[in-house]
């Protein structure tokens, strides 16, 4: 048996699974399940045409109606497989639907016309890849210029928001001066507050500075985090303070404490946090809406927006290219998701 096997069957010490294993491997399954089929559903629907996306009862996988050709019409003409009178089943092409009768003829004799009620046909399907839906928008539509704009802001968001964060933290956590937890409350009482009361104030700062427009008006205001440094000075408070003063007894400035001992240290809790903030800035739609109108300047959720209409939202469009958005934080997530419970697990630990 497998690992995997072996480890799935594993009892308590019995020799059989009992009611509490079976429990446990149920909420498991239910909770995977809760977790992937959305994802599961998105991948499958962005293979799917804007006819199959609107019909009722969806389908999980990319059906689409078969075609074929018929002499004398100049489109392909969708087949359905018709139940007759006489309880035969004939496979026809539809010319047209009128009312509650569709028009149909035999594509082997397209000459004579069918005339049936539109319940005694069925659409005839296939799995089929819509994978134009992929291939039109990269064609029509600035997907590099925006995939190129949302990597800029993320990468330059993320490391300045690793260097304040950890600043901070390092000097709540490492140095004692009055004030200090007064600040550090100060810090966290800012979580308290909704996006959308500072709004106004930020892009009021924006526009002073002349930033309109410009990916350092997306960059900059995010960048310091109450989260990041409560999580980078939970951490630091583990790191022994007999360390930091042998380096400072050694010579070593307060940089070289900074940058070549509480840095290294505490990589598992800044690679966290630069999870969270990848998370963050590539999936921020509303911030750089407001600060930017130049679709040469747009971000790919803000270039997403492009694919809906005044009158009509092009879905396959816009599920295919948030497959493609979710690919680079995926990556991003398989690479450093095992510091997450390294990170996590031991902050605040003393």
């Amino acid at each position: 048996m497998s690992e995997a096997g072996t480890f799935l069957t594993r009892t308590r010490g019995r020799g059989q699974l009992d009611w509490a294993d079976i429990l446990t491997y149920l909420y498991l399954l239910g909770g995977t399940l809760l977790m992937f089929l959305p994802v599961i559903w998105l991948v499958f629907s962005s293979f799917k045409t804007q006819a199959a996306l609107v019909k009722f009862p969806p389908d999980l996988l990319p059906y689409s109606q078969v075609t074929a050709t018929v002499d004398g019409y100049d489109d392909p003409l969708p087949l359905f497989d018709v139940t007759m009178d006489d309880g035969s089943v004939r496979r026809l092409a539809q010319v047209r639907r009128v009312g509650i009768e569709a028009q149909l003829v035999d594509p082997a004799n397209p000459g004579e016309i069918i005339r049936v009620p539109l319940n005694q046909r069925q659409e005839v399907n296939e799995v089929r890849l819509a994978v134009e839906n992929y291939v039109e928008p990269l064609q029509r539509f600035n997907f590099l210029v925006y995939l190129r704009n949302s990597v800029v802001v993320t990468l330059a968001a993320t490391v300045i928001t690793l260097i304040i964060n950890s600043m901070a933290a390092f000097a709540l956590s490492k140095y004692e001066f009055k004030g200090r937890d007064a600040i550090f409350l100060l810090f966290l009482s800012t979580l308290m507050i909704p996006i959308s009361v500072i709004l106004v104030p930020v892009f009021l700062v924006i526009t002073g500075i002349g930033w309109n427009n410009n990916l350092w008006g997306v960059i900059i205001p995010g960048a310091a985090t109450p989260t990041g440094v409560f999580l980078l000075r939970q951490y630091m408070l583990t790191i022994p303070d007999e360390l930091i003063d042998s380096a400072r007894i050694d010579g070593a400035t307060e940089w070289r404490v900074y940058w070549q001992i509480v840095v290294p240290l505490a990589a598992p809790a800044l690679a966290v946090l630069a999870i969270f903030s990848v998370m963050w800035r590539w999936n921020d739609f509303l911030w750089p809406l407001i600060v930017l109108s130049r679709s040469e300047l747009f971000t790919l959720q803000v270039g997403l927006a492009a694919f809906q209409g005044e009158l009509n939202v092009q879905w396959h469009y816009i599920l295919a290219m948030t497959v493609l958005t979710l690919l680079p934080i995926t990556i991003v997530f398989a690479f450093l998701q095992r510091f997450i419970t390294t990170g996590i697990a031991t902050t605040g630990m003393k």
